[in-house]
């Protein structure tokens, strides 16, 4: 059973997937915490203030002992290498993970599409192949999974411009926009531009969500609700954005719990009412898609 801990950790460090994970079955919920336990206490070893880089080898040293047997002591730890064990996650999509955030200590700026989609494989996608394996989805299903943790980290990435500046980093690359960065004052002295920028980077993230929801023709219907739903608060970020660009530098968007129980509302009448073309639980044709 997953504990305090993880509980905390997870509800800290992502409020839209957290409230939308509550909603699934028990035993994935269970593990699904475990998941991001140990994701998020990586994550927040290189996003402290300042880094911890430290903790964080200490944190990746104790990972690969307990990989050989040895408890490390840390629940967060022992407990996601026992998921490893039961769920078959495999260690080479860990391994990508725990390379992205180690380059959180070491690179700042990234100046090309390919340079930022590295970070995002790491960073997110193999966070999609995990929730793929956790839910028992078919191999057909892993390129989608990819797509969807793509699309997240690239909204999230849209939406935190003003807070990783702060950390000094840029994940979204600039070159050919005719901006000299992503500081409000360069966004002020060329609006139009800077607009234009944004909206062709949430378009980038239109594309990959539209096609991840191509993948989920395979998932059951017990586990469509909670990934829909917070696909779709990622969307309603994203249309914020879109309609106003300069939000960036007022706030850092993110949906109302009360916003994301709606929606789960929503959702649950909609997967639970039958009809032609929904999901049924069985994979199926990828022309199938939720409305």
């Amino acid at each position: 059973m997953y504990s305090g801990v993880h509980n905390e950790t997870f509800k800290q460090g992502s409020k839209t997937y957290y409230n939308s994970s509550l909603f699934f079955p028990a035993q994935v919920r269970e593990d699904v915490f475990h998941l991001y336990g140990f994701v998020r206490v990586a994550d927040n070893y290189v996003d402290a203030v300042p880094q911890d880089a430290a903790g964080f080898r200490r944190f990746v040293a104790a990972y690969r002992e307990a990989l050989t047997g040895v408890p490390s002591g840390d629940p967060i730890i022992d407990e996601f290498v026992q998921l490893m064990d039961k769920r078959g996650l495999e260690r080479e999509w860990v391994d990508s993970f725990l390379y992205s955030m180690e380059l959180d200590l070491v690179k700042s700026t990234y100046d090309s599409l390919d340079e930022t989609l590295e970070y995002i494989y790491g960073s997110a996608e193999v966070i999609g192949l995990f929730m793929a394996k956790l839910l028992d989805l078919p191999e057909e299903s892993y390129d989608y999974a990819r797509l969807q943790g793509r699309a997240m980290q690239y909204i999230n990435f849209i939406r935190d411009i003003r807070e990783d500046l702060s950390l000094g980093r840029r994940y979204l690359p600039v070159a050919g926009s005719g901006l000299a960065s992503l500081a409000e004052e360069d966004a002020r002295r060329n609006p139009e531009r800077f607009q234009g920028f944004i909206r062709d980077q949430v378009q980038l993230y239109r594309t990959w969500q539209a096609q991840a929801e191509e993948g989920y023709a395979y998932i059951p219907r017990r586990y469509l609700i909670p990934i829909k739903t917070a696909s779709e608060m990622y969307g309603w970020t994203a249309d914020r954005i879109e309609a106003d660009p300069f939000v960036v530098f007022r706030q850092q968007l993110k949906p109302s719990k009360r916003r994301i129980l709606m929606q789960v509302g929503l959702n649950a009448v909609a997967v639970a009412r039958p009809r032609r073309g929904f999901i049924t639980g069985e994979p199926a044709g990828l022309s199938t898609r939720v409305s």
